[in-house]
């Protein structure tokens, strides 16, 4: 006599075999989405840390302040002109002399400079030429963002530390 499962045993072990099979596809769905969100913010943090690292350099060493709009700033480093822009769609840029700008940060949504003087006080950029001759201290704030297409937004808040123009001369 040949032994076989019934028809109940083959029902009940195909229903548990389903929800395994749907645990482990939710499972490996919510490792490949969380990888994905982990590039994201690591590739957004990167690039800021990179970014923040040259422009303190850059600001710290500049002997002179050039304000060519409220988004776009040129120092004299040395003999060197260094120009760190906003475009406006989304990308920060550092340019030295007239070499191709080079992108340092993408996927910005929101972007600041702020500027103050001497003793601390906010400089407004609505007279660039004041605000050139005032600047002291430099200030970077943004947001960037990174989609991907199984994940929501990653969003990465930036608000730089004051940086001084340690070579500029102004008095107070």
């Amino acid at each position: 006599m040949t032994r076989a499962f019934t028809l109940v045993e083959v029902m009940v072990a195909s229903i548990i075999g389903t929800f395994l099979m749907l645990g482990i596809l939710t499972t490996f769905l919510f490792l490949g989405r969380s990888g994905a969100n982990i590039v994201n913010y690591s590739e957004m943090e990167f690039q800021s840390r990179r970014a923040l690292e040259l422009f303190a350099e850059d600001t710290r060493q500049a002997s002179a302040i050039t304000w060519n709009s409220a988004t776009s700033v040129t120092f004299v480093v040395d003999t060197q002109s260094i120009t760190w822009a906003y475009n406006g769609s989304g990308t920060l840029t550092r340019q030295l002399g007239t070499a191709t700008p080079v992108s340092m940060i993408t996927g910005i949504t929101t972007f600041a400079f702020t500027a103050y003087d001497i003793t601390g006080s906010l400089i407004s950029l609505t007279d660039l030429t004041a605000a050139g001759k005032g600047t002291k201290q430099l200030q970077i704030s943004l947001q960037a963002t990174r989609h991907s297409q199984t994940v929501s937004a990653a969003t990465n808040l930036v608000l730089s530390a004051r940086y001084i123009l340690r070579n500029k001369r102004i008095t107070a």
